[in-house]
């Protein structure tokens, strides 16, 4: 079986520090190289990967701001599609875009669907329902207008993430600072506990940073910029718990799953995936508003963090997405 695996290049694969899409990408290439599948990773050329590399964008254009992002898309995605038949099956982790490609080639094409940036991107997808084949990252994230062969769980390389028993008396912020992700919202939180904040992520929205997050630094509100996978795990596996109050509904929550895999619940709102991440009051807590977050604050101490780390090793490891992917590509190709 050759696969091959279409990553975004936005930011490097696996990313130095954000980049879902690119994480996700890469898990699955090295988990399907370790599975002993021929794999050919089409990502940025300074990515890292023990399968086959193809590149022609040496960095991401997040990296690299003298790139146009549109064509070097363009370039990368036609480099695969121009090669598509030396492959027996391509997997999509670029969004819409190479399934304009789709009905030009031979080789079938499965892509997750890892979110949508708006229902304007929705027609393209229509146009390909039944040639091919769409892998939702939640039972949420699913478009009623859309066919899906399956529903595969986001996968983490577990041993990344340390299982902490201990804790600290922090809480944490993890992720974009953006107002999707409730940065605000968990400053509130915490203030209102009386708690630490940890604040940790990008900063992707530059006014809603200055305007809504930045003027509540001080001693109990510590702003740590974006975090690397060593940070990450210590940040995580510290936290009293990750604070998780977003505003949208959300398509997975890849630091939802990374907090539990440290044995760290999680206290989020209640949208989106959310309700298959968390076990309500066994991994976690799904709240409605900051009020309802606060009082699971002081319900922490009912939640035990081994469970956690139970609960997330059993749907949200590396090795369980990998042997869904391959029954799917399987069950494609036969």
């Amino acid at each position: 079986m050759r696969i091959a695996v279409l990553s975004p290049i936005a930011w490097r694969t696996p990313p130095r520090h954000y980049g879902p899409w690119e994480q996700m990408a890469s898990n699955l290439t090295e988990g399907l190289v370790n599975a002993g599948i021929d794999v050919t990773l089409f990502a940025t050329g300074d990515s890292l990967t023990s399968g086959k590399l193809s590149a022609v964008i040496e960095r991401g254009y997040e990296e690299d701001r003298e790139l146009d992002a549109k064509v070097a898309e363009c370039l990368h995605i036609s480099q695969l599609m121009e090669q598509s038949g030396q492959f027996d099956l391509i997997h999509n982790h670029f969004d819409f875009l190479p399934l304009t490609y789709s009905g030009l080639i031979n080789t079938p094409m499965i892509t997750t669907i890892h979110g949508f940036s708006s229902e304007k991107i929705v027609p393209v997808y229509q146009k390909y329902n039944d040639k091919g084949y769409y892998v939702s990252i939640s039972d949420a994230d699913r478009h009623p207008e859309l066919h899906y062969i399956a529903t595969v769980y986001n996968g983490l390389q577990t041993t990344q993430f340390s299982f902490s028993p201990q804790h600290y008396d922090y809480l944490l912020f993890f992720g974009r600072i953006h107002p999707h992700k409730g940065a605000a919202e968990a400053i509130e939180i915490a203030k209102q506990v009386g708690k630490k904040l940890l604040v940790a992520g990008i900063i992707q929205d530059e006014a809603y940073f200055r305007e809504k997050v930045e003027p509540h630094f001080s001693e109990s509100v510590v702003f740590l910029g974006p975090a690397g996978p060593e940070e990450r795990d210590r940040l995580l596996g510290g936290a009293a718990a990750l604070l998780h109050p977003i505003s949208f509904d959300e398509p997975f929550g890849l630091s939802v799953a990374e907090s539990m895999l440290c044995g760290t619940p999680v206290i989020a709102f209640n949208r989106g995936s959310m309700p298959e991440l968390i076990r309500d009051g066994k991994s976690g807590y799904l709240v409605n508003n900051v009020n309802e977050a606060s009082e699971a604050v002081s319900s922490l101490t009912n939640i035990s963090r081994t469970a956690c780390r139970e609960w997330a090793l059993a749907n949200f490891s590396q090795e369980k997405m990998v042997q869904d992917y391959i029954q799917l590509y399987e069950k494609i190709l036969n």
